[in-house]
């Protein structure tokens, strides 16, 4: 079988549709038998790597710099010309696969998959996606506009993160109601860009004849170990176990501060006597500071670091224009990794730095796989991939280390940020969750922005009602507009939830024997998506399980941790 492509998608960042047509052709036509489906399937493997990563790359130019005309025109045109006919032309060959009967070996999950794609496929859902991308990109955009003047200089909002851990509470409040009122000036336009995207992911239900856009999105994002009902009980397993010992954290902050209750400006204020944890200078020192850290869990991560860091896969400051978050994504064709992040300086970076260098072992480990099917890792274990790292890497942050903190104050106090952080996190993902699942099971009652804002309100009583917002419940209730998630990845949070058990039964691991629970981490890894997800999470040492009981373990671990860094 002869298929010529380029061998870098550098050069098919311009292709229209009919620069990709014959391979598909090809492979559409080919022989595919027991003697040939080797052949057929690295060739579409080959295939499909250039399109993702011509994908990705004009993906990523646009979340670099969302106020580029060039980039935005590029990304589009691709979305518009070559994305719906790449999938419906991918989608034949699923079909011809799946009728051939065929089962390489290390196929049984990636079949799986691929039957429920083939069963989830309507060609009329083709242009809808596309325009999901683009309110995505649009929601970016709108995102990324948003700046304030304080200081004599114009901020985005990420770039004031500092300035809510001064111990000047005038200081923090200020500049919090200064981007508050920045971040609701927007509240019509992100209320229109829910409505459009709601009516949108309901007619992909409906074109594919389900009953609503939940069991659409189980479907599409392969969720077959754990079913709606699970997230629920998972939702009232935080209720229970991790809002309590959040409330805790919150009640020792307060009083650390010398305050009855934390107002929304003071959730990471540092009390006086208190010095700023500034580990690194700029994205260059954080990256730096991050290959010596990786090194110490293990040399070959280590490398794999390096080797982002040479070939400029990293974009790490913060800047005017670009787009909000953090993400890791794959050059498929490349092997390659690429990071995004928006780095202010803070501690919170460098957990985020390690948390997508986690995800970008991944896209190292399963490179050696044969075929693009088997890479694919379903997200709730690709997230133990990046939470885990965060807690692999925490005894090598010291200076000593080539780390961040150069004295042990420092250092346990960003440890006891990181874990509390952990605690505080359980009850913010049940809200983001719950949200979602109450916002696809109650569409009529979600395309009223005003029941969205009593919804997400209701929620943030149940496990977030430790913070006193009065006087600001506008922006309580408006909080669902500042998780991007919500607008650009429907149902993608729960996972993180889930991930975050498994990664501290990785840590707890680790504790106790690192070398060897590292060692289980990066065989899990190299699974890619080939074996279920119970089967990748006891492969890296751990239970894919989230009821009470294994909550309360991880809680305790976490609160006897922050008890002896405290002492």
């Amino acid at each position: 079988m002869q298929l010529s492509l380029p061998t870098s998608a550098l050069e098919t960042l311009e292709w229209g549709w009919q620069a990709w047509r014959p391979g598909f052709a090809l492979l559409r036509e080919a022989p595919l038998d027991a003697s040939t489906v080797a052949t057929w399937l690295a060739t579409w493997t080959t295939l499909s790597n250039l399109i993702s990563e011509t994908y990705a790359r004009l993906s990523v130019a646009t979340t670099c710099d969302t106020t580029d005309p060039v980039a935005e025109q590029r990304f589009h045109a691709f979305l518009n010309d070559v994305y719906p006919q790449a999938m419906a032309a991918d989608q034949v060959l699923k079909q011809r696969l799946l009728a051939s009967g065929l089962e390489p070996e290390g196929f049984t999950v990636p079949l799986r998959h691929l039957r429920a794609e083939a069963a989830l496929f309507r060609e009329a859902n083709l242009p809808l996606q596309t325009e999901e991308r683009r309110l995505g990109n649009e929601y970016n955009r709108v995102i990324g506009a948003q700046t304030v003047h304080w200081d004599e200089r114009e901020l985005t909002i990420a770039q004031l993160a500092p300035y809510f851990e001064d111990p000047d509470r005038r200081v923090r409040e200020q500049v919090w109601q200064l981007a508050s009122t920045r971040q609701l000036a927007d509240r019509e336009v992100i209320n229109d860009l829910w409505r459009q995207l709601l009516a949108l992911r309901l007619q992909l239900a409906a074109n594919a004849d389900l009953p609503d856009y939940r069991t659409y999105a189980w479907q599409a994002r392969q969720r077959f170990d754990y079913t709606p009902d699970d997230c629920l009980r998972f939702h009232d397993a935080i209720e229970e176990i991790a809002v309590p010992a959040a409330e805790r954290v919150y009640a020792r902050r307060a009083a650390r501060l010398g305050l009855d209750r934390l107002r929304p400006w003071d959730i990471i204020a540092r009390a006086p006597e208190d010095t700023p944890l500034r580990p690194f200078a700029n994205g260059e020192d954080l990256a730096a500071r991050g290959e010596a850290v990786l090194s110490r869990v293990d040399p070959v991560l280590g490398t794999h670091f390096g080797t982002m860091r040479r070939e400029q896969l990293l974009d790490l400051d913060n800047r005017k224009g670009k787009a909000p978050g953090g993400y890791c994504t794959t050059f498929a064709a490349a092997g390659r990794p690429f990071i995004f992040m928006n780095a202010v300086g803070m501690a919170t970076d460098v957990r985020t730095l390690l948390h997508e260098a986690g995800h970008a072992f991944h896209v190292f480990a399963t490179d050696a796989l044969p075929y693009h099917q088997q890479r694919s890792v379903p997200i709730e274990f690709a997230e133990v991939a990046s939470m885990a790292m965060e807690l692999l890497a925490a005894p090598y942050l010291r200076r000593g280390d080539g780390g961040y903190y150069a004295d042990e104050a420092a250092y346990a106090r960003a440890r006891i940020e990181h874990l509390e952080g952990i605690l505080l996190f359980w009850p913010y993902m049940a809200v983001v969750d719950a949200f979602q699942h109450w916002a696809y099971t109650n569409s009529e009652a979600a395309d009223d922005p005003s029941a969205c804002d009593a919804a997400w309100d209701g929620l943030w009583s149940r496990f977030m009602g430790a913070l006193d917002w009065s006087g600001f419940e506008s922006d309580r209730m408006t909080g669902w507009h500042r998780k991007q998630h919500i607008y650009r990845y429907p149902f993608y949070y729960v996972e993180y939830g889930m991930a975050q058990l498994g990664a501290v039964q990785v840590w707890c691991n680790a504790l106790h024997d690192q070398p060897t629970a590292v060692k289980r981490y990066r065989e899990a890894l190299a699974l890619g998506g080939t074996v279920t997800l119970p089967e990748l999470f006891a492969a890296a040492g751990a239970r894919f399980a989230f009821d009470q009981g294994t909550l309360q373990d991880a809680v305790t671990l976490i609160e006897e941790t922050i008890d002896e860094l405290q002492a």
